[in-house]
């Protein structure tokens, strides 16, 4: 993510973010504005008919990082939305009914609504309580595991209705989860619906190449047409890129190769993530979610053992 933006990455041959509208557009959404901060150029260059996944999409670029609500409410602002709107993490792989949750938004009457989803640990998320009828009761942001009241979490879906966007200070840094969400449940107007729909937070290292394998897997997408894999390499529940060349008795098994990168004979790359054009010597070894940047080198014999490699870095 140091030349591209999280959410560009590829997830089984396809940028995270054309998943994640595509989605949107499933369940009737048909106009998305993508709300942008770090590398706004690299969603510009790659939309340049302002058009995503088929959907209309529209760049709302922050002048200066706004926190969660700030930048919800620029991006709404920068493109004249006035009327109940769905919000969603870019990040976040799903199969939740976005049109379920609209309806039941309109059914209770409420200014938001969360859509939420059960996990094993709730401490890295925002946790809610809410009563019988889904009207939340207590928003806690990341309490700590053993104090966690429940294990259901905000899953990064909203629907806001305008006077939520209107009561969003402008110019100045603001959390939805701090401030916005509290204060719309100290009016009793914040609501919540659960989902057990498939729900993956993509923002982790772990979780990313576990989305990607399990969708290539789904999908049938491990290795592209264009890929080159020798006859004596091993590659085992992988996604391979095209252009992408794996060489003489190299391994690969539970990793993503991006397009470019070059695996060398008898290297051996295992559950890790090599970026795009990268290059992995002869007899090299990477392994235990190791991840390699773009261009990034491991040279002949290195073993990278749960590394971190930047760039373009040697």
């Amino acid at each position: 993510t140091f030349t591209t933006p999280k959410q560009m990455l590829p997830v089984a041959g396809r940028p995270m973010i054309e998943r994640v509208v595509a989605h949107l557009a499933s369940h009737g959404i048909d106009q998305v504005v993508l709300s942008l901060g770090y590398r706004p150029a690299v969603f510009l260059s790659a939309y340049p008919d302002n058009h995503c996944a088929g959907v209309a999409v529209a760049y709302a670029v922050e002048p200066e990082p706004l926190d969660t609500a700030g930048a919800i409410a620029f991006a709404a602002w920068y493109a004249g939305i006035d009327e109940t709107c769905v919000v969603v993490n870019g990040d976040v792989i799903t199969g939740l009914d976005v049109g379920a949750l609209i309806a039941f938004h309109h059914q209770c009457g409420a200014e938001a609504t969360i859509a939420l989803t059960p996990v094993d640990d709730p401490s890295r998320y925002g946790v809610v309580c809410m009563d019988a009828d889904g009207k939340v009761s207590e928003f806690i942001e990341k309490p700590a595991a053993a104090d966690a009241p429940s294990n259901l979490i905000n899953a990064g879906t909203y629907v806001l209705e305008p006077s939520v966007l209107h009561g969003i200070a402008e110019g100045r840094r603001v959390s939805i989860e701090r401030e916005t969400f509290p204060a719309l449940v100290e009016r009793g107007r914040l609501y919540a619906a659960a989902s057990d729909a498939e729900w993956i937070d993509a923002g982790t290292p772990a979780a990313y190449l576990a989305i990607s394998l399990a969708l290539a897997r789904r999908e049938g997408g491990g290795i592209a047409i264009d890929a080159r894999v020798h006859r004596t390499a091993q590659v085992v529940d992988s996604v391979v890129e095209a252009g992408a060349v794996v060489a003489e008795n190299a391994v690969v098994d539970g990793s993503l190769i991006f397009s470019g990168a070059r695996v060398g004979a008898n290297a051996s790359v295992q559950g890790s993530i090599l970026g795009h054009d990268v290059v992995i010597g002869r007899g090299a070894r990477v392994e235990d979610l190791s991840m390699v940047g773009d261009r990034g080198v491991v040279a002949e014999g290195e073993a990278l053992i749960g590394g971190r490699r930047a760039a373009g870095v040697s």
